[in-house]
């Protein structure tokens, strides 16, 4: 268990719904990590060597990004489309919107990542607290899109969260934060996945799992919301280290810095007001090394 000084608060800010931790090598003196505030409508970035951070507001909530293999900007996830997003000195830029599927009213995009071939995962969610909490079969998805291909794969989450990939490419692993389950798929080499397994799931303290990533030597870290705290399971899904936050409602992770070997953790302020540091970015040094991110090819 670590805790303490050894996770170093990186930027205090009391970001509503800070989300969707991407390091970016290519970007600054030496890297920079941009995140969100999907609630506060705001994008930052991370400055790795000067440790500074700088806040855009958004005119809708922004969800993630992921870069583009073509180096032209990113796709973003917004609250309701898939847009093509410019950053630069002056902040972000939507050039035009790109192939969104139809969700259900009052739902938002949540959550994604790239495979190593370049294919998009991002999921989906009801912003209903008590569709959330009803038990019933969610109305977000997990979504595939490859190209200009777009498929719903798998239905059914209430907030589904975190697609993360194994270092071989062969698992992918996404949750249901409503359901407090970790699922984990067959990932086949042209996409399609099988074998859906209950990984891990939440219990009591442990709060639900939110975002998650893998590192280079397999291990799935995963944020717990409402657990204060960010966990390593093996791939056997036996619990190996965990790491304790000031912060309750931990959202988020990914591996930085030059040497991919600094964790990035995301937290959220929202209904926290009497935590002094929810909100904020952390960063720790956790011994090993994370996955470069993939681009996605459009």
């Amino acid at each position: 268990m670590v805790e303490g000084s050894m996770i170093q608060c990186a930027w205090r800010g009391r970001a509503q719904l800070g989300e969707g931790p991407l390091w970016c090598p290519e970007r600054g003196e030496a890297g920079q990590l941009l995140f969100v505030d999907i609630l506060g409508r705001t994008l930052y970035v991370h400055d790795f060597a000067g440790g500074t951070t700088r806040g855009w507001a958004l005119d809708e909530a922004c969800c993630w990004l992921v870069p583009r293999a073509d180096g032209d900007g990113f796709i973003a996830g917004l609250a309701s489309r898939l847009v093509h997003l410019r950053l630069d000195e002056n902040g972000p830029r939507i050039v035009d919107g790109w192939t969104t599927p139809e969700e259900p009213a009052g739902n938002r995009f949540n959550d994604a990542t790239v495979d190593a071939q370049g294919r998009l995962w991002f999921g989906s969610m009801s912003e209903n607290e008590k569709e959330k909490e009803s038990g019933e079969p969610g109305r977000g998805a997990l979504y595939r899109l490859d190209g200009a291909n777009l498929r719903r794969v798998d239905p059914g989450y209430g907030v589904a969260n975190g697609p993360a990939l194994s270092p071989d490419g062969s698992t992918l692993y996404h949750s249901d934060t409503a359901a407090g389950v970790v699922y984990a798929f067959d990932l086949s080499a042209d996409g399609e996945l099988s074998g859906k397994r209950e990984h891990l799931r939440y219990h009591g303290t442990q709060g639900y799992p939110d975002g998650m990533t893998c590192d280079a030597e397999g291990g799935l870290w995963v944020a717990h919301w409402g657990g204060g705290r960010v966990s390593r399971f093996l791939p056997d899904g036996t619990l190996d280290e965990t790491l304790i936050l000031p912060a309750s409602r931990v959202t988020s992770c990914t591996f930085g810095g030059p040497e991919l070997d600094q964790l990035y953790i995301t937290t959220a302020a929202d209904g926290r007001d009497q935590e002094a540091l929810a909100g904020s970015l952390f960063r720790v040094a956790p011994g090993v090394r994370g996955l470069p991110s993939p681009a996605y090819i459009a």
